[in-house]
C-alpha cells in the first residue's frame, strides 16, 4: 500500500454535496465522471496527495443507492493505492482476506480497482486501486 489514494463519499445529490466540499475545501473538483458500470457518477477534489471523491447513485439498483437506502449518506470507502494490483490480490486472499471480486475492473479517474468486503476490514470497505497504463 503506498498511500490513501481517495476516501470514497456516498451523497444522495451530487451538485449539492459539491457546493458544500467546494467551500469546505476551497477549491473546485478536478474531475467528474460517470462509471455506467457500478451506476454511479463521481467527482473528485484533491486533497494533498490524497483525494476525496463523492459518489452519487445514476440508477436505483446500484451498489451506491443500496448503501445510502441502508445506510445514508457519509464515508463509503477508504482506497489505497498500490503498485500492482494482481499481486495484491494474491496476497491478501492468501492471508485470508475475502474480496468482492477476485479481478480488478475499470474504476473512475483511470484506476484499474477491486473491493475488500467490510467482513475482513473491521467494517470498513476497502479499495484497492492501480493507475490504468492502457
Amino acid at each position: 500500500m503506498k498511500k490513501i489514494e481517495h476516501i470514497g463519499i456516498a451523497v444522495s445529490n451530487l451538485e449539492d454535496a459539491a457546493k458544500t466540499y467546494e467551500v469546505l475545501m476551497q477549491e473546485k473538483p478536478y474531475k467528474t465522471e460517470n462509471v455506467d458500470s457500478e451506476g454511479v457518477a463521481t467527482l473528485f477534489f484533491k486533497s494533498g496527495e490524497s483525494k476525496i471523491e463523492l459518489l452519487a447513485a445514476t440508477r436505483d439498483d446500484s451498489p451506491i443507492a443500496k448503501y445510502i437506502a441502508k445506510k445514508g449518506e457519509g464515508i463509503h470507502h477508504i482506497a489505497f493505492s498500490v503498485e500492482d494490483i494482481e499481486a495484491e490480490i494474491e496476497r491478501l486472499k492468501n492471508e485470508g482476506y475475502q474480496l468482492i471480486s477476485d479481478q480488478p475492473k475499470k474504476g473512475a479517474d483511470n484506476k484499474r480497482i477491486v473491493f475488500l468486503h467490510p467482513k475482513s476490514n473491521h467494517g470498513v470497505l476497502v479499495e484497492l486501486c492501480q493507475e490504468r497504463t492502457d
